[in-house]
C-alpha cells in the first residue's frame, strides 16, 4: 500500500530531537510491512523540504501558506503514483487537508484523533470544539473521513457524545525500544519517589499536582516529586512550588529528550498525571512497562484502566489525588498489583499491535484498481 501520514510535526531529520516517538514507531512498522510511506508534516521546519526518515519520505510544508502547500505536495505525490490511504493525525489542520484531498483524489481517509480535537475547556481556552471556527473545521474533517480512530475508550465515549462513531486503536509502545521490566519493590522506610512527565502548560494542570504535593506533606507522607517537561508558562509553576514551600520536596528538571526519560521512570514508584484532558497518554504506557503504575485524573488510559490497573481521581481534585497517593504509599502490595496489571495491558497493545490493527483498517478501505473486476 502507498500511505500518506499527515502530521503537525514530530518527524525531525535527526530522528531523535523534536520527534513524536509513537509516530516514528508506526512509520517503522508500516515500512517493515512493505508499505510505501510518505509523511506530510505541517510545520517541522520553517522552509519547505523533503528528507528520508526510517524508510519513509517526509514532505515538510514549511511557512505559510502551509495548508495549500501541504495539499499541493500531497496531490503532486499522488500524481507520481496514487495513494491508497490518507491518514491524518489531528483534525486541524491535517484532517481538514486530508478531507479535501480525499474528495479531490478519491482516496479513503482514516482520521486519527490523538489529542484535544473534541475537547471543550473554556476556562483555559483549550479544545477543538471550543470556538465556532475550530468547531466548523473539526466537523468538516470528521465529515470527510471514512473512518475515525481514537486511542482510548475514554476518547471513544467523548466522540460518541459528539455524535461521532470512532474505532479504538491505541498508540502502543515499541517494546524493542522500550522493553518491559519487572516492578521493583520499595525499600522499607525510603521516600516515595513520584514522577510527572509533561510540558508545563494549562492542560496538564501542574498547579493541581503541587496542591496535592502540599497535602501529602501536611499528611507527613515522605516523598520526592520530580517534574520533567518543557516550561511554557514562564516559571509560574516553579513560583507556585516556592509559594507552597515545596522547594525541598519538588524538583524541576526541564525538558529531557525521550531517550533520557527511562532512568527517571525506573527509579520512580508512581507516575502522577493531573491533566484536564488526555487521549492517552503514552507516558502512562511507558511507565507501566517499567513497572510503575499511574495515579492521575480520570482521562485517557487512566480512566480506562481504573481501578484495576491505575487509580483515577476527578479532574482538578488535588485532595483526592493526595489521598490516593498516600494510600499506595502505605500499601506496597497494592502498588505492585497495579504495576503488574498495568504492564500486562501495555504489553498486550504494543506498537506492533497498533500497526497490525491500523494496516487491517487500511486494507478494509482500500479501493480496488479501476478496471479490475
Amino acid at each position: 500500500m502507498k500511505i500518506a501520514l499527515l502530521v503537525p510535526g514530530g518527524v525531525d531529520r535527526s530522528g531523535t530531537h523534536r520527534v513524536i516517538p509513537c509516530i516514528l514507531w508506526l512509520i517503522e512498522r508500516l515500512v517493515a510491512a512493505g508499505d510505501e510511506v510518505h509523511v506530510f508534516a505541517f510545520r517541522q521546519e520553517p522552509r519547505p523540504g523533503t528528507w528520508p526518515l526510517l524508510g519513509a519520505t517526509v514532505h515538510n510544508a514549511g511557512s505559510a501558506p502551509r495548508r495549500s502547500r501541504m495539499l499541493a505536495q500531497l496531490v503532486a505525490e499522488h500524481r507520481r503514483a496514487p495513494f491508497d490511504i490518507l491518514h491524518p493525525l489531528w483534525a486541524i489542520p491535517q484532517g481538514l487537508v486530508a478531507a479535501l484531498a480525499g474528495r479531490l483524489l478519491d482516496v479513503p481517509v482514516v482520521l486519527g484523533l490523538p489529542g484535544g480535537d473534541l475537547a471543550v475547556h473554556p476556562d483555559i481556552g483549550y479544545g477543538g470544539m471550543l470556538k465556532w471556527r475550530s468547531r466548523l473545521m473539526t466537523r468538516l474533517a470528521l465529515k470527510g473521513a471514512d473512518r475515525i480512530v481514537v486511542p482510548s475508550d475514554f476518547l471513544r465515549d467523548q466522540a460518541l457524545a459528539c455524535g461521532v462513531d470512532a474505532i479504538r486503536i491505541p498508540f502502543g509502545v515499541a517494546l524493542d525500544r522500550w522493553p518491559a521490566r519487572t516492578a521493583v519493590r520499595r525499600s522499607p522506610g525510603s521516600p516515595l519517589r513520584l514522577l510527572h512527565v509533561a510540558s508545563l502548560n494549562a492542560v496538564k494542570d501542574q498547579p493541581m499536582l503541587l496542591r496535592a504535593a502540599a497535602a501529602l506533606r501536611d499528611q507527613d507522607v515522605d516523598f520526592r516529586l520530580d517534574i520533567i517537561g518543557e516550561d511554557t508558562l514562564g516559571g509560574a509553576i516553579q513560583r507556585l512550588a516556592a509559594t507552597l514551600d515545596l522547594d525541598r520536596l519538588v524538583r524541576f528538571h526541564g525538558f529531557i529528550p525521550h531517550a533520557g526519560l527511562r532512568p527517571w521512570m525506573e527509579q520512580a514508584d508512581l507516575l502522577l498525571v493531573g491533566s484536564r484532558h488526555e487521549a492517552g497518554p503514552i507516558v502512562t504506557l511507558e511507565a507501566a512497562l517499567v513497572g510503575v503504575p499511574t495515579v492521575g485524573t480520570a482521562v485517557g488510559h487512566i480512566a480506562d484502566w481504573s481501578p484495576e490497573a491505575a487509580i483515577a481521581v476527578p479532574v482538578g481534585d488535588s485532595a483526592a489525588l493526595a489521598r490516593a497517593v498516600a494510600r499506595l504509599a502505605a500499601d506496597e502490595e497494592e502498588r505492585l498489583r497495579l504495576a503488574l496489571s498495568a504492564q500486562q495491558r501495555a504489553i498486550a497493545e504494543d506498537a506492533d499491535v497498533t500497526a497490525i490493527r491500523t494496516r487491517a483498517l487500511y486494507r478494509a478501505l482500500v479501493r480496488p484498481p479501476v478496471g479490475i473486476g
